[in-house]
């Protein structure tokens, strides 16, 4: 029997414009894991995380694009962002700023 699952050409040029994205992001940090995460009706984070410890995200508008995306790219992708994929994030000073602004009297949104 045939597939006759339609692809849909809009979604399929999503895919691999993200794949190129994650490509690019693992060349310029030697190589890259991800973390796929659902968001709700914006769809899916794509957290990276480079050999170096440098780190980004991606959004893609659904979890099946975003599954998509990661599987053609060829990366190692974790089931949840914690212990030994969490630990290769390096933060520097921007980071610490951001993450603990308003406990240590940063700028508030307030």
């Amino acid at each position: 029997m045939a597939d006759t699952q339609q692809v849909d050409p809009r979604a399929e040029r999503r895919v691999a414009k993200l794949a190129r994205q994650i490509d690019a992001f693992a060349k310029a940090h030697g190589g890259a894991e991800g973390q796929v995460a659902y968001i709700g009706e914006r769809g899916a984070r794509i957290v990276l995380v480079g050999e170096d410890g440098g780190w980004g995200d991606l959004v893609a508008p659904s979890y099946a694009l975003a599954e998509k995306a990661v599987e053609k790219a060829g990366i190692t992708v974790h089931e949840d962002f914690d212990g030994e994929f969490a630990a290769k994030v390096r933060t520097g000073p921007y980071e610490w700023t951001r993450m603990a602004g308003i406990q240590v009297g940063g700028p508030s949104n307030t």
